[in-house]
C-alpha cells in the first residue's frame, strides 16, 4: 500500500480515536473520521496480546487486504483505523470480511448501489 494512503503518525491515530466515530464487532473495532484530502486512508493497529510477530503480521495483512478489496464500495475521503481484537487471530477470512462490512454499514461508509 502506498504511504500516502496510510495513517502513520501517532497524533493522527489519537485524533481519530478521540474525535472519530466507531463500530465494534467481536473481531475488530473500526474508527473513522472524515478528512479533507478527498481520498480514504487506512491505519491498522494490532496489539502484542494477539501473539508473536508472525501472528500479528498475518492479521495485519488480512485486514489490509479486506480494506483494499472493499475500497471501491466505500465513500471517499475518510480516515479508517482497524483495531484487531484477539478473536481476529482464529477467525476465518470471510467472517472477518463480513464483520468489516457490517461495521462500515453501521458507520454509513458504504456507497449506495446504483440500480
Amino acid at each position: 500500500m502506498r504511504p500516502e494512503v496510510t495513517v502513520k503518525e501517532n497524533y493522527e491515530f489519537r485524533r481519530i480515536y478521540r474525535k472519530g466515530r466507531s463500530a465494534v464487532s467481536p473481531c475488530m473495532v473500526v474508527y473513522c473520521q472524515k478528512n479533507r484530502q478527498g481520498r480514504s486512508r487506512l491505519g491498522v493497529t494490532v496489539s502484542t496480546k494477539l501473539g508473536h510477530a508472525v501472528v500479528r503480521n498475518k492479521v495485519r495483512r488480512r485486514l489490509r487486504e479486506i480494506y483494499r478489496l472493499n475500497r471501491e464500495h466505500m465513500k471517499p475521503g475518510y480516515d479508517v483505523i482497524l483495531v484487531a481484537r484477539v478473536r481476529a487471530v482464529h477467525t476465518p477470512y470471510r467472517k472477518l470480511e463480513k464483520s468489516y462490512l457490517a461495521a462500515l454499514r453501521e458507520l454509513d461508509l458504504l456507497q449506495e448501489e446504483e440500480a
